[in-house]
């Protein structure tokens, strides 16, 4: 079952990287390194992975210059590895479109349920053929979700987003109207009863409403803030 799953460390530290590289091959995943963030964006381009876990503070292209430069073009799962003090960094990594964040020093352990984790939420997002017609559709003016295919169109245009982005928006989009708090979003979407930093909802909503903006304004306003409380999906009639 793991055989197909690649993953690839990009730590500057020779000794995190083999930490990391032995507890994963455990669990019986590919596992590829990177020493800097060129040779990380380098791998990341030439091949599919099924989940990177990217340290922020490396000498010359730092972690987050390699979310950026990926979120261009890949929606691939980047998981940060972070120190204590670099909250700020920690939000500009997510505001970026990082799905995750570890806090070092951290546990082997830990890491391996972060990543089982994140990769049960983005399985679905690999090619599958199915030639049956999709049955699990969430319709709405302006917007639609095949979650079968994990597939977003606005207006008609398909929307690139993220596996989290993804998840954010569908978890929304089924309780119409209906507000949720941080922490509610932080325990349903990202599985964690204690995540950490509230602002962690706020960037992923940012990010996609900005994303939905691009094609179909109506679409973005479906994301609607409740000052004080947290957010809704709330429906746009023409």
């Amino acid at each position: 079952m793991s055989e197909n799953i690649s993953i690839l460390v990009v730590d500057d530290e020779d000794r995190i990287r083999r930490l990391l590289k032995m507890y994963l091959e455990r669990e019986g995943y590919e596992v590829e390194e990177a020493e800097n963030g060129d040779v990380a964006l380098s791998k990341a381009f030439e091949k599919e992975y099924s989940c990177i876990l990217l340290d922020i503070m490396m000498p010359e292209k730092d972690g987050l210059q390699v979310v950026q430069e990926l979120r261009e073009k890949k929606t691939t799962p980047i998981i940060l590895l972070t120190a204590k003090g670099e909250e700020a960094n920690r939000v500009q990594g997510f505001e970026l479109g990082a799905d995750d964040y570890i806090v070092k020093p951290f546990s082997p352990r830990e890491v391996v349920l972060r990543v089982k984790a994140i990769l049960r939420r983005s399985a679905a997002f690999s090619p599958v053929t199915n030639t049956s017609a999709s049955k699990d559709l969430v319709v709405f003016p302006h917007l639609s979700i095949d979650h079968d295919a994990h597939r977003v169109t606005a207006d008609g245009t398909e929307v690139n987003l993220t596996p989290k982005e993804y998840e954010l928006l569908y978890f929304l989009a089924k309780s119409p109207d209906k507000v949720f708090d941080r922490e509610q979003l932080l325990k349903e979407v990202w599985h964690y009863d204690f995540f950490g930093d509230l602002r962690t909802v706020d960037t992923h909503v940012k990010r996609l409403r900005e994303k939905l903006n691009r094609v179909s304004e109506d679409a973005a306003k479906m994301i609607v803030t409740v000052w004080g409380v947290g957010y809704k999906f709330e429906v746009v009639n023409d």
